[in-house]
């Protein structure tokens, strides 16, 4: 008989509902009648759930399962004797072995690792250091706190200058990858220095140093993953203008370029109110000469003309006169 079992150990969280996977392949006339199935404990024998006669045997349970384990009653026929293990706790760490015997017998090892986000209050952390399991070793998975970043100097900084970003995590198992992204997510992990250390609980403190030239405005992102719970927690820390300072040279220029744009712009604007007064007031008057430069045209028409009578009229009477004599 052939069991089938998953290679890599199961990972569940801590109060969580766990599935230890194990199965095998019935035969044709197969009856749960003939089935016989024990989970227990692989390093104490201790009973975590029995079936045979169609029915669970459940008298011998060790103590902590009692009301926690159950089996996939409606898939048996088939083969599936998982175990389902519920509200996990700490001490369920561990591995499982699952006994099957219908004619034939055979058995098969699970592996369970247990995490959690958050630990019950009064557990102590040295269950997350290394539980012995066939002389050898098992780790308990922890995930890692949120990443806390400092920036060094943070404050007087110029473009260019060079600056130190801090990423600190804590509590964590096993050692984390650490990755550094920019703020266009490109990978700068090149620039940086990371150390791990385990404290005396067995959990890893992780640091890491980036060594960045400041840029204005620039985003710096530390993410640290656990890569057995495939977790990842992250923080981000952003150089803004709280952060940078103009050199006393620059900021007079600035200060000095400012108010001669200021003045520019004030005597421009006193320059073009006066040329659009003066070309107004130009127009006015333009327009009150006209129809006294017609009056003097029409007057001095009508002088013309009377002056040109008068003539012919002293010239009439020349002629008479010049007659008469």
């Amino acid at each position: 008989m052939e069991i089938q079992v998953p290679d890599e150990p199961v990972v569940a969280l801590y109060g969580q509902d766990a599935t230890l996977p194990c199965s095998f392949s019935p035969e044709a006339n197969f009856s749960l009648e003939d089935l016989s199935l024990i989970w227990q404990l692989t390093d104490t024998k201790r009973l975590v759930h029995s079936f045979s006669g169609g029915r669970d045997q459940l008298t011998d349970q060790g103590g902590g399962f009692a009301n926690r384990t159950a089996l996939f009653y409606d898939q048996l026929s088939q083969g599936n004797v998982s175990l389902l293990l519920r509200r996990v706790e700490i001490a369920d760490e561990g591995s499982f072995t699952c006994f099957i015997r219908v004619r034939d017998y055979n058995s098969a090892a699970v592996t369970l690792q247990v995490a959690g986000e958050t630990w019950p209050c009064g557990v102590s952390h040295l269950f997350l250091g290394v539980v012995i399991l066939h002389g050898g070793f098992l780790f308990l998975p922890a995930p890692y706190s949120k990443p806390t970043l400092n920036l060094e100097p943070n404050k007087d900084l110029k473009p260019g200058d060079p600056a130190v970003v801090t990423c600190q995590s804590s509590y964590g198992y096993p050692e984390a990858s650490v990755l550094w992204q920019d703020s266009h997510g490109a990978n700068i992990t090149e620039n940086v220095t990371t150390s791990q250390v385990a404290n005396e609980e067995g959990l890893f403190d992780v640091y890491s140093v980036l060594h960045v030239l400041v840029e204005p405005s620039s985003t710096y992102s530390c993410l640290v993953r656990n890569p057995v719970l495939q977790e990842e927690t992250h923080a981000s820390v952003t150089i803004t203008g709280q952060h940078l300072a103009f050199p006393a040279a620059a900021l007079w220029v600035t200060v000095g370029l400012a108010i001669c744009i200021v003045v520019l712009l004030a005597v421009l604007a006193y320059i073009c109110q006066k040329k659009i007064r003066q070309s107004c007031e130009e127009e006015e008057n333009a327009g009150r000469a006209y129809p006294a430069q017609q009056q003097l045209l029409e007057w001095e028409h009508f002088t013309l003309h009377d002056f040109t009578l008068l003539v012919a009229s002293v010239n009439d009477r020349c002629c008479l006169r010049a007659s008469i004599q």
